[in-house]
């Protein structure tokens, strides 16, 4: 099981009062909302390893490069020697060090590699997995990674920590009208404004979805737009024609890495936290004696889901 975190905690953080506070009045609605989340996860699919995979640096150079509004939008300050500063609640914030030291010491495993986003070290330990993953995320960008044939799916949150859509290839089909694969494609040519991606102007998800039907794949679209005997439309032939420049470097940009030097790390799933005494102390100064306890009984190996 891979949890795209920081999409967790930002659910978390919106899906959880802020009343909910440390004895010292410090907000921790994200830290309780995600261990319970992970709670509910090891208790529902017990999974025998689990990865809580990290933004290392959530705008990475070299998807800005080849498309400079890439998260544009989301920089609250530029740092020339990178990352930059995404734009996080004041309240968020805080939160994220006590997060990562609740991981730590419960012995969750916590992955992030400089240079890369969580979503490349996920689809790196996907690709790299001889048995089944669950990709838990928030963000439908993961879609692309859904694979039958391989028992890959993704738990998506729809309303809390509590119901999760299970998505697979008949879902996406359904839903979409592509693949896993083809997710990537028709999130490219549909663009999506909360990552800064430009998409082709005139093509939105239907229409993405109904060239992909008909030409196979981005390629298949592309020697289309080629073919004079092809039944795109006019200005649909046109506003691809004008859109290659994006075509070209958008798919680097869109898809995630499978290929992410990752650093040596335990994934299995602990039975018990695995340094107890910062677990307590944690529990103590931030007031998560209830979290902390209902995922310390999840992660025993005779809670059944």
């Amino acid at each position: 099981m891979l949890l795209d975190t920081a999409s967790l905690y930002f659910r978390a953080y919106f899906g959880v009062p802020d009343s909910v506070r440390a004895p010292d009045g410090t907000p921790v609605n994200a830290v309780r909302g995600l261990l319970d989340f992970i709670a509910r996860l090891v208790q529902d699919h017990r999974p025998d390893e689990l990865v809580a995979c990290m933004d290392a640096d959530w705008r990475p150079h070299w998807r800005v490069e080849l498309i400079p509004s890439y998260k544009a939008h989301r920089v609250a300050q530029e740092v020339p020697a990178g990352p930059d500063e995404e734009e996080v609640p004041d309240t968020l914030a805080p939160q994220v060090p006590i997060i990562e030291a609740a991981l730590d010491a419960f012995g969750i495993a916590r992955v992030g590699v400089a240079g890369y986003e969580a979503d490349d070290v996920i689809g790196t330990l996907t690709a790299r997995a001889t048995g089944p993953v669950d990709i838990v995320t928030g963000d439908r960008d993961l879609f692309q990674l859904v694979d039958d044939a391989r028992q890959r799916r993704v738990l998506y949150p729809l309303k809390g920590v509590g119901t999760l859509q299970v998505t697979d290839e008949a879902l996406l089909r359904e839903k979409y009208g592509v693949d896993g694969p083809g997710y990537a494609d028709l999130a490219l040519l549909r663009g999506d404004p909360s990552d800064g991606l430009p998409g082709v102007p005139g093509i939105g998800e239907k229409t993405a979805a109904k060239l992909l039907a008909a030409y196979g794949d981005l390629a298949g679209i592309m020697a289309a737009v080629a073919d004079p005997r092809s039944k795109l439309t006019p200005t649909q032939r046109r506003r691809l024609d004008e859109s290659r420049p994006y075509i070209e470097v958008a798919p680097k940009v869109v898809q995630v890495a499978p290929d992410v030097p990752l650093p040596p790390f335990d994934p299995a799933l602990p039975s018990v936290p695995a340094h107890p005494e910062v677990v307590e102390a944690l529990a103590r100064r931030w007031g998560l004696g209830g979290a902390v306890s209902r995922l310390t009984a999840a992660l025993r190996p005779d809670v059944l889901a």
